[in-house]
């Protein structure tokens, strides 16, 4: 028998972006269902961006301790300690406190596999196999994430690698790790288990960190290496075998083998069994949208996060979970929808100034375009560079600070358009970055803008003296 129910909003996927939707359009006034077939809190929450840093952390925290004289550090990382403080952050992979804020918000949870079944349906089918049919009166909101590429590379499925989600949630550390990809993913893992002693061999077909400054994955891969991290760029994985030993990894520079196996090799929206031949979609594609956040060429649909493939990270999925439940409210309501650039309900950032931090050591912190895609983009640009260590606050943090800043500036218009910091403990600078390129801030302007002395914040009157003042030109 199947339960029949009419909101005005369902929402499919209860991760950090679903349930902001959810959150935004109740406040709006919709009565609203989110549907959700593992946990609530999504990937997010319990395999990706809370463990990982779990992981991560305590490393970040004795190399800077090693680095300061006077401060006596005995001793390796406690790794079952760092474990056991990882699962506090997943809440041991239990839900209960995030269904119970869904349920302070006035959101309400059907538990189930939701496929769209119709114009304005979702069909979430339980693990029972009982069936519950959604029909919203205004929209239906897709926020079903991504899932990781495997990629086609003979006896790779057979060797059941781990994905994102075994790394993060590994309850022991391997003796020894091949991970195959140069991206995010990748570095940060071989950044924690490296940590905790695994012989770590990264296969990358080309550079790593091939979406920032080329600079910065230089700085990351030198690092590693120091820590006895094996790098192999340019490098194809040819195939893959699992025996008694762990893994054998033939690649084009050879043979890797390996106690176990992680494959970080990008990842695909969700898209794959949502229903979306049930509405003229194609499945497994992302869904493309407007900057509402509404899937072109329909009234009702919108898709947020990962699975429109806009910006893969859980921060800008969440921004575009604000203004699309902000607009699917106002639709709705019959109020007025401020679609213009930046305005209250469409997700303007995504295109030009996305902030993006790489937890390795050092860190990578980047927002808005690299210089070549700038130039690619036809701009007028001049780079910036300058070396953070030479920054007061920087060397006052460690004994040989190892750093370093680029600003991109659109010389036709006199604003910052990218700006990239490598270096210890330089995710707290991209926001400053990302608020003088969405206020589109004028260089001269930003000399107003005076960093207190001695901070690592003076990296940015190093990089305007080094720039110049335009008006003094």
């Amino acid at each position: 028998m199947t339960k029949e129910r009419e909101v005005d909003l369902v929402v499919i996927g209860a991760g950090p972006v679903g349930e902001n939707v959810a959150d935004r359009a109740v406040k709006g006034g919709l009565e609203t269902v989110i549907v959700e077939r593992e946990l609530v809190g999504g990937e997010c929450s319990y395999w990706a961006c809370m463990p990982s840093k779990a992981l991560l952390r305590p490393a970040q925290v004795l190399s800077a301790a090693r680095a300061m004289p006077g401060v006596a550090v005995a001793g390796e990382l406690d790794v079952a300690a760092v474990l056991r403080r990882r699962d506090s952050f997943t809440s041991n992979w239990s839900d209960d406190g995030q269904v119970s804020w869904l349920e302070s918000a006035g959101i309400d949870l059907v538990r189930g596999h939701g496929r769209l079944s119709g114009e304005r349906e979702v069909t979430a089918t339980a693990d029972d196999g009982s069936t519950t049919l959604l029909r919203a009166r205004h929209a239906v909101a897709v926020a079903t994430g991504s899932v990781p590429n495997l990629p086609d590379i003979p006896g790779l499925r057979e060797a059941n690698p781990w994905s994102s989600r075994e790394a993060t949630s590994a309850k022991s550390v391997p003796e020894s790790l091949a991970i195959i990809g140069g991206g995010v993913v990748a570095l940060e893992m071989a950044t924690a288990f490296a940590s905790f002693g695994s012989a770590v061999t990264v296969i990358v077909r080309g550079t790593v960190l091939g979406g920032v400054e080329s600079f910065a994955g230089e700085r990351v891969a030198e690092s590693l290496r120091s820590r006895g991290v094996a790098i192999l760029t340019d490098t194809e994985t040819l195939s893959v075998e699992r025996n008694d030993a762990g893994v054998r990894i033939e690649t084009s520079a050879g043979t890797v083998t390996a106690s176990e196996l992680l494959v970080a090799a990008g990842r695909s929206p969700a898209t794959a069994d949502l229903g979306l031949e049930q509405v003229g979609l194609d499945p497994g594609v992302r869904l493309e949208t407007d900057d509402t956040l509404r899937v072109a060429g329909s009234e009702w649909l919108y898709a947020v996060g990962d699975v429109n493939g806009r910006a893969l990270l859980t921060h800008q999925g969440k921004y575009q979970a604000r203004a699309a439940g902000d607009v699917i409210a106002a639709r709705a309501k019959g109020r007025p929808v401020d679609d213009a650039p930046w305005g209250a309900h469409v997700a303007t950032a995504d295109h030009a100034a996305v902030p993006q931090v790489v937890f390795t050591d050092p860190e990578v912190a980047a927002v808005g375009l690299t210089a070549d895609a700038a130039r690619a983009q036809g701009k007028t640009i001049r780079v910036v560079d300058y070396d953070l260590g030479w920054v007061a606050g920087a060397s006052l943090s460690r004994d040989d600070y190892q750093g370093a800043a680029r600003m991109i500036v659109d010389e036709d218009r006199g604003v910052m358009i990218g700006a990239t910091f490598v270096g210890p403990d330089v995710a707290e600078l991209v926001h400053a970055a990302t608020t003088a390129i969405v206020g589109q801030v004028p260089i001269d302007r930003l000399w107003h803008a005076v960093p207190p002395y001695p901070t690592v914040s003076e990296i940015w009157l190093r990089l305007l003296e080094e720039y110049g003042r335009p008006s003094s030109a």
